[in-house]
This record gives C-alpha cells, sequence and structure tokens, in this order.
C-alpha cells in the first residue's frame, strides 16, 4: 500500500489527539507515515506513540532552526518527505498553523489543496462544511498530490499498533530573509481543563451570559463534565471571555462528542465551528433562537437555572460510580 503523510503537531513533549486521529484517517488511504517537525530528539520521544497508532514509517526533521522560525521548516520536511514517499496524500490538522503550511506546500507542489474536511473516504473524497457552514460538499483532489487538512475531531482515534521505521530529513538551512522568525513566546492562559480542539466536551457560553462573572456556571458546568470551555463571537468581542476560547467561523472549529451552547443564538458564524460536533445540546430562553434548530436536544429556559441543575446532576452521578 502506498504511504500516507501525517504531519505530528505536538509540543515538544507531547503529541496532539488530533494527530492520532489524522493517523487513523491516512489508513483509509494505505500506510501511515508521521512527519516530526522539532529540535534534535523529538521524533524519538513520540515514536512509541506514534507506532502505537498505526504509523509504520516516522520521519525525522530534526534541527536546532526548527523551533524558531514560523511554517518554512514544517513546509521544507513535508517536501523532503513527499519526494521520497511519492504518498498517496498529505493530512494535516486544519488549525491556523496546519492551513498555512498546507497551502504553501500544496504551492511548493503544484497540488490540489482541500481544507476543513470533516470526513475522508477510503478513494480519497472529502466532506467539507464550506460558505460559513450554510452547505456540505464532497470534493476530491485531481491534480498531484493530495494535501488534506482535517478538522480536529472529525475522525475517532483508535490505537493500531504497528513497527515504525524511522527515517531521517535533513532540513536545509532556512533563509531569514524570506521567513518570519519567532523572537518572543507568551505562554497564554492554562489550568486544568483540555484544550479546546482536544476536548470530546466543550461547554460554550454566549451572550446570554451576560457578563464575564456569568461564565462561572460555564466553567463549572465544563469542570464537571471534564470538559473545556468555550465562547461565542459576541461573548468574546463583549469582554465577556478571552479571544483564544472563541469557538466559530473566526475562531476554533471543535467537533467534540458533546457541545453544550449556554446562552448561544446560533449565528452562521458560531455554527461554522461547532455543527459537526457530534451531540449538541442547547439552553436558550428564546424558543425561535436558530441554534435550536441544529440541536439534537434543546431547553428552553434561564440557563442559570438549567446549568446548574445539569452541574448539581452530574457531580451526583459521579458521586454514586
Amino acid at each position: 500500500m502506498p504511504d500516507v503523510l501525517v504531519l505530528v503537531d505536538h509540543d515538544g513533549e507531547h503529541v496532539y489527539k488530533s494527530t492520532y486521529e489524522l493517523l487513523a484517517a491516512a489508513r483509509r488511504l494505505g500506510d501511515p507515515a508521521a512527519v516530526v517537525v522539532g529540535t534534535p530528539g523529538t521524533a524519538g520521544r513520540f515514536k512509541e506513540s506514534l507506532a502505537r497508532h498505526g504509523a509504520t514509517s516516522v520521519y525525522a526533521a530534526e534541527s536546532g532552526e526548527a523551533g524558531e522560525f514560523l511554517a518554512t521548516p514544517t513546509v521544507d520536511a513535508l517536501e523532503l518527505a513527499v519526494r521520497d514517499a511519492s504518498p498517496a496524500a498529505v493530512l494535516v490538522c486544519a488549525t491556523t498553523d496546519g492551513r498555512e503550511a498546507a497551502g504553501r506546500l500544496a504551492a511548493r507542489l503544484d497540488a490540489g489543496l482541500l481544507i476543513d474536511a470533516v470526513d475522508l473516504d477510503s478513494s480519497g473524497v472529502v466532506t467539507q462544511i464550506v460558505f460559513g457552514g450554510s452547505y456540505t460538499v464532497r470534493s476530491e483532489v485531481t491534480h498531484g498530490t493530495p494535501v488534506l487538512a482535517l478538522r480536529p475531531g472529525a475522525v475517532e482515534p483508535e490505537e493500531h499498533p504497528v513497527t515504525a521505521v524511522e527515517r531521517t530529513l535533513a532540513l536545509p538551512s532556512v533563509d531569514p530573509a524570506a521567513s518570519a522568525r519567532i523572537t518572543a513566546r507568551r505562554t497564554g492562559l492554562a489550568g486544568d481543563r483540555p484544550a479546546l480542539n482536544e476536548a470530546t466536551v466543550v461547554v460554550s457560553g454566549g451572550r446570554g451570559v451576560g457578563g464575564a462573572q456569568g461564565f462561572e456556571v460555564v466553567e463549572e458546568l465544563a469542570d464537571a463534565l471534564g470538559g473545556a470551555v468555550g465562547a461565542s463571537r459576541a461573548a468574546v468581542d463583549a469582554g465577556y471571555y478571552p479571544h483564544q476560547f472563541q469557538v466559530g467561523q473566526t475562531g476554533k472549529s471543535v467537533s467534540p462528542q458533546l457541545y453544550i451552547a449556554l446562552g448561544i443564538s446560533g449565528a452562521i458564524q458560531h455554527l461554522a465551528g461547532m455543527q459537526t460536533s457530534k451531540t449538541i445540546v442547547a439552553v436558550n430562553k428564546d424558543p425561535e433562537a436558530p441554534i435550536f434548530g441544529l440541536a439534537d436536544c434543546g431547553v428552553v429556559g434561564d440557563l442559570f437555572a438549567v446549568a446548574p441543575q445539569l452541574t448539581e446532576g452530574v457531580a451526583a452521578r459521579r458521586a454514586v460510580r
């Protein structure tokens, strides 16, 4: 079977769940081959976990410059891997960094590019949500090596243990004049909650939360469920919650197993970022809110009465267990 290249998304110490999702998707097309871009020693730390999830090959693209420049080392590594493996496709995670790398790689290879895919079949046809979530389409690359960016959460990760062969890619020196150098790093807000695009449960608040203090009920329900906290653009623009937690067309796209929307009306901008969630629960005082047209379960009521009851119910069930 042909190789299918998968760009490994990581923080230097841990592989993100989205990478395991890509490996599962890659097995539909051929033998997954993971491409690790990082400083020396990174690939060695990840090889075992990547092999456990089906990577038959691990390409180590390591250099001291890998963490000093935006995108360029990643694109260089993927291009080298494509030249070496002649893969059936290249899969990346449809994050901001992933989409940039995918676009630049497709331009270098003169190849077709499909982004924000939510499914992939064995023939290479992808399902996409387009035009702000208004349409679902099926697309296929017909020119060159397909470069495909899959939305986090679109495919369930599966363990598929194999023996991985490590291969080395010699990264070229980066031309500083043609690349963006990282001059400083700032640690974002962190805590015990999972990242938005890693979480299996997301609880989001909207304008109906009423203010920053109102997000306490959102956080309490998310913590009870072991999930992440999200926010609509309206809530973020109003200063209720930090921008990094925005879910939507201009924020992050998520596809958790459970998405709970509290006080979110359901503007197209927001739906575009969460409508592929497996189960959607909405709580809103307005029975005509558009979110109810998408929700699997809807509650017409005051979120400040409903959400605490949900939190108490979840806590009680956990205590019984």
